[in-house]
């Protein structure tokens, strides 16, 4: 089959600082000598490789396929190579295409009339129609005169599993959840608790883990929508088995609107028998299993909810209830401000890089409760 055979490179985005944990997450489903590069792993691969990626890699915020690359000096040259290229091997005459630019340290230096003359070039390869709110999107970055065309395999977020429609105040993202799990050491057979859960993120990815289910199952993707898209061949990758896991994943929170919404994506997520969610505030905590597992927490901090003043006396609450209750669990806590993780009394460290996240830069403070 055509899309199985010629391989190209793949671009799978990530946030920054989560390169490493993505790689070895790749590595592990079998994709090939992936490499790390800034805001991302890279990889040879071909069209299933691109669908699988989108379907399976929970650390993938999005997946590029790059379909070409060559100098660009001035603006009727691009629109000339752009009318050229086999475009419609790759897209559609009726489906909508938007058109993406960036430039830099180039002679096209306006990305506006970058842009322009890039539709044009469509227009005449394709002719499908522009619309700035399509789901197929056609990336272009000129970076000292030379142009790389990447098209954006995935649509919406991949962090957007398709099955959450609540979600509690400053939320984790779902592939920084993953990853920060796997950072953690968690591999699906140890319990999981989140003492803070909110609408329960931490909980839901490490049951779904745990049970084998695909974070992708659930949603849709650009690549659908692509001329050399095979829906047989798709269906057959989509078409995994859960596996029940050996143990429960559990969720508390003061506020019982938290812990309904918790309960709820986890119905939907298809999770709901092996997760377990209550009403507690995080003082009051005790293991909610007898042997020692995981306890990860994305608390409030300042600069996310803002001010931060009353929230020494949080960590320092939960902390006190880790020592008294958790010996011998690892503790993974996901914050801003160092000072807020010492206010916990535990004797933290942070190993792993500093991960960018809605204009923040959060960091992963992790022990072993002695």
């Amino acid at each position: 089959m055509e899309h199985s055979a010629k391989k190209f490179e793949i671009f799978v985005v990530t946030a920054p600082g989560l390169e490493k944990p993505l790689a070895a997450e790749m590595t592990e489903a079998g994709f090939k000598k992936p490499k790390m590069m800034p805001g991302g792993v890279r990889f040879r691969g071909n069209w299933q490789d691109v669908w699988r990626a989108n379907l399976s890699l929970r650390g993938a915020v999005r997946v590029l396929a790059r379909v070409d690359s060559f100098q660009a000096m001035h603006l009727d040259q691009l629109e000339r190579l752009i009318a050229d290229m086999p475009w419609r091997g790759y897209l559609r005459t009726d489906v909508p295409l938007k058109v993406d630019v960036t430039t830099q340290k180039s002679k096209i230096y306006h990305a506006g009339a970058a842009k322009e003359r890039i539709e044009r070039g469509l227009a005449t390869a394709v002719g499908a129609p522009i619309s700035s709110e399509a789901d197929v999107v056609v990336k272009a970055r000129i970076d000292n005169n030379m142009m790389t065309l990447s098209l954006d395999t995935s649509g919406e977020s991949l962090h957007k599993r398709g099955h959450k429609s609540a979600v509690a105040k400053a939320p984790m993202r779902e592939n920084m959840a993953a990853m920060f799990l796997r950072q953690l050491g968690f591999d699906g057979s140890q319990p999981v608790y989140d003492p803070m859960c909110g609408s329960g993120t931490f909980v839901i990815e490490a049951a779904e883990i745990a049970a084998g289910l695909l974070p992708g199952r659930s949603r849709s993707f650009a690549f659908q929508q692509f001329a050399n898209f095979d829906a047989a061949a798709f269906d057959a990758l989509r078409a995994a088995e859960a596996t029940a896991p050996s143990t429960l994943y559990y969720g508390s929170d003061k506020d019982a609107g938290a812990i309904r919404m918790a309960g709820e994506n986890a119905s939907r997520a298809g999770v709901a028998d092996w997760a377990s969610f209550n009403q507690k505030s995080a003082g009051d905590i005790t293991p909610p299993s007898d042997v020692p597992g995981i306890v990860v927490v994305n608390p409030p901090y300042g600069a996310r909810i803002g001010d931060k003043k009353g929230l020494f006396a949080l960590y320092a609450s939960f902390g006190k209830a880790l020592s008294q209750h958790f010996s011998g669990w690892t503790v993974g806590i996901v914050t801003t401000d160092t000072g807020l993780a010492r206010a916990t009394g535990l004797p933290l460290e942070a190993p792993f890089a500093t991960v960018a996240h809605g204009g923040l830069k959060v960091q992963l403070y992790t022990c072993e409760v002695p």
